[in-house]
């Protein structure tokens, strides 16, 4: 019989994919690009709103979503062509490159030497010192010209202090939190479950997942075996072309992924998930020894209809065993067959399709 996952972590989408696709899938955030256009020389800045569709083919819409009339996108595309041209070239690379972290999540995976806390700097600089205006002839002759003077510079003295010192108030709120979790991972994270989860949470969400993501998971009472189940994409859901920009037109042309390649990324990417989860679970909680991670995607079952777990692995991985990674060599490191390395559950067939299988319990020193 297998045991009940205890706990959840909701992860929302870091790094967020747009697939400009007509059906649901990876696609997070809206497929196009915000941008201001100049307005002439020394002019201001013209909002306009690139709107990609599916096919490529660009649509022009002010900030509230109401497309441009044809003549005045046509007068965009004349007087603004060459700052389109780079907006678009710039999102079409970053559309490739997201496609291709898909697959190498592992290679930012963390070594397990890496334990511990990792010391935050607060973000925000101190604001910028005041600039007091100096005074000059007209000062010096008209007293009130200098009383006006002298109320502008205490004006801005005060406001400057004001604001130094809700940025200090600011910075020592982030230190304190910075100090408590501090003692949350050097000290509690080792043996409190509520540390650990609270860990584990925040360290997973820095992982940038492109999709809304759940992570069940579940400790042993000697905290020293974590189980986790992760609700992985299915393969319809991931994306399935890459773009170029042509060289004449202002729009992106779509370079459908053959199968043979969607599947490849697909079983690259879900056991890169299982990787980052595990280099995380191992460097960020030292008291882990034992770390069980399932991955499932959710299929409408033929009969009732409704959506069911599919497992597509199981994998039992030990801290002694994951110290043997080749933490030096990770982007030659396949993730399918590394994987295997470990005590695996997982049948694929020769075309990389999963088939389902029975994920491993958690107590696996009685199984």
């Amino acid at each position: 019989m297998g045991f009940r996952f205890q706990r959840r972590i909701h992860l929302a989408p870091g790094a967020r994919l747009v697939t400009c696709r007509l059906r649901p899938g990876l696609s997070v955030g809206p497929p196009g690009i915000q941008m201001q256009l100049a307005a002439g020389e020394g002019g201001e800045g013209l909002p306009v709103y690139l709107d990609i569709a599916a096919s490529g083919e660009i649509r022009y819409r002010h900030p509230d979503g109401h497309r441009l009339p044809d003549a005045e996108a046509r007068a965009l595309r004349r007087h603004g062509e060459a700052a389109i041209r780079a907006a678009l070239e710039s999102h079409c690379e970053q559309l490739n490159a997201d496609l291709d972290r898909l697959e190498r999540l592992h290679e930012q995976m963390p070594p397990p030497g890496a334990t511990g806390y990792q010391p935050r700097s607060y973000p925000v600089p101190p604001p910028s010192p005041v600039t007091l205006q100096q005074p000059d002839w007209r000062h010096a002759l008209w007293p009130a010209a200098r009383a006006g003077l002298e109320r502008e510079n205490a004006r801005r003295e005060a406001s400057h202090a004001e604001a130094y010192r809700a940025w200090e108030w600011e910075k020592a709120a982030f230190d304190a939190r910075e100090f408590e979790r501090q003692q949350r991972e050097e000290v509690a994270a080792w043996n409190d479950p509520e540390a650990i989860q609270q860990t584990l949470a925040e360290r997973l969400d820095e992982l940038g997942w492109p999709r809304e993501t759940l992570v069940d998971f579940e400790l042993s009472d000697d905290c020293r075996t974590i189980a986790l189940d992760i609700d992985l994409p299915g393969e319809e859901e991931m994306p399935d072309r890459y773009w170029a920009m042509p060289a004449k037109r202002l729009k992106l042309s779509p370079r459908k992924l053959g199968a043979t390649r969607q599947r490849e990324l697909y079983r690259r990417h879900v056991h890169g998930v299982a990787f980052r989860v595990l280099g995380t679970v191992f460097a960020r909680l030292p008291g882990i020894e034992r770390v069980l991670v399932s991955g499932h995607c959710r299929v409408k079952a033929a009969a009732s209809g409704e959506r069911q777990a599919r497992y597509l692995f199981s994998v039992k991985v030990t801290r002694e065993a994951w110290e043997g990674v080749d933490f030096g060599s990770l982007a030659d490191l396949d993730p399918v067959e590394a994987l295997a390395a470990f005590p695996l559950r997982r049948e694929m067939a020769r075309a990389d399709t999963f088939h389902d299988i029975t994920p491993f319990e958690l107590d696996w020193r009685r199984r």
